[in-house]
């Protein structure tokens, strides 16, 4: 079963761009990562809301995972960032699903 790459980023005002130029960067390399499935960049509809983008991604294994973090390459396209975005990725399974066309028993 695929696992899921949730990650909640702190945005300071005014460098939105600036975060969407980092996040073109990092997805382009993990899409050349093996065992990565898909990524969705989301944006908070709220001013208010702690977290501006939310990244959810998809990737066949944990394993696959931490080898596409664990390599220079990755430390070179985000160590500059860290600095700047306050990020809280985690990973987790899917244990239950619900689809329009899904019933619904209890």
């Amino acid at each position: 079963m695929s696992v899921i790459v949730i990650n909640p980023f702190e945005i300071p005002e005014g460098i939105e761009d600036q975060f969407l130029t980092f996040w073109e960067r990092v997805a382009g390399y993990m899409r050349r990562q093996p065992g990565f499935i898909s990524a969705l960049l989301h944006r908070s509809l709220s001013q208010d809301a702690r977290f501006h983008f939310i990244n959810i991604a998809e990737w066949e294994s944990a394993e696959h995972v931490q080898a596409a973090i664990e390599t220079d390459e990755f430390r070179q396209l985000t160590e500059p960032y860290l600095k700047v975005f306050s990020l809280y990725p985690a990973m987790y399974e899917v244990i239950r699903k619900q689809t329009l066309h899904d019933k619904i028993s209890f």
